[in-house]
């Protein structure tokens, strides 16, 4: 469900309530342009879990299939510094 700014505006948060009782998420059009996303917290805690549990598995991947490197502290600032 897409809201305009300007109703977020006159009616509040209490339109978020109401109309998250019937959407899964409420994205917020400001001047023509999707710009913000409002979700329920339970479903915001449930995308992060899973953003989550995917970051765990690919680093599992990454593990299993040698895709790293060892590096000293001061190695690694080194390599940050010199990317910057």
């Amino acid at each position: 469900m897409t809201i305009n700014a300007n109703e977020v505006k006159t009616k509040g948060v209490s339109l978020f309530s109401n109309l998250l009782d019937k959407f899964d998420e409420l994205i917020i059009n400001v001047r023509g342009k999707d710009k913000f996303v409002v979700l329920d917290i339970e479903r915001y805690r449930e995308l992060r879990a899973n953003e989550l549990d995917l970051a765990y598995i690919q680093t599992m991947q990454d593990i299993e299939n040698k895709n790293y490197k060892t590096q000293t502290a001061k190695e690694h600032i080194a390599e940050l510094a010199d990317e910057l």
